[in-house]
């Protein structure tokens, strides 16, 4: 099912951006997966740089609408493991313009030594220090070709993780009627593995 929506994602992308403008109904009933959540572990200091191999680029459409390049020391991540083993989020940080974004994904599928396509993934975007939150509205509407999940070193419970993000349906804003697309994201970024 998904390799057939792959072979078919430029149309699809077309119809995306029309849909970003018109938003989704019942919105409010999602929950994003923000660094919130109780689960989630809670920073004390800013969220550490990437490393020189971490990057974020995307094109994003509709109410929140610019693009984004992220690498170096302009870009922040961590990751968290996700309740009862079931794979992990990836959180990154970076500036906008005036505006600070934070792109989650979540990963329910994602394991250690794993690269794998078509991955069923919940999108999350948050114009921090706003209260915006955007998210995917089910498991169909985005995937990511998970490409690289390789140890950071020969002991390390740290791995770096690459890939694509995909998406055929638009991010509704969670309790208003605002919606944004992100068609495409490339992402690396790392899993560390002995978090709790």
């Amino acid at each position: 099912m998904h390799q057939s929506r792959k072979k078919a994602r430029r149309p699809a992308l077309a119809a995306t951006l029309g849909f970003a403008i018109l938003g989704l109904s019942g919105a409010c009933e999602r929950q994003p997966e923000t660094s919130e959540a109780p689960q989630m572990r809670v920073q004390t200091q800013e969220t550490p740089p990437c490393g020189e191999g971490g990057r974020l680029s995307a094109r994003l459409y509709g109410s929140v609408e610019t693009e984004l390049d992220w690498s170096g020391a302009e870009l922040h991540c961590e990751s968290m493991l996700r309740p009862d083993g079931q794979g992990v989020r990836l959180r990154f940080i970076g500036n906008s313009g005036n505006d600070r974004l934070a792109v989650i994904l979540a990963l329910p599928d994602l394991d250690r030594p794993t690269t794998q396509q078509e991955m069923p993934t919940v999108v999350t975007l948050t114009v921090e220090g706003s209260g915006r939150f955007f998210s995917t509205p089910n498991l169909d509407a985005c995937w990511s070709d998970v490409t690289t999940t390789d140890p950071s070193d020969a002991e390390s419970v740290v791995h770096i993780v690459s890939g694509t993000l995909y998406c055929v349906a638009p991010l509704g804003e969670i309790n208003g009627d605002a919606a944004i697309s992100i068609p495409e994201l490339e992402f690396t970024g790392f899993v560390d593995w002995s978090a709790s």
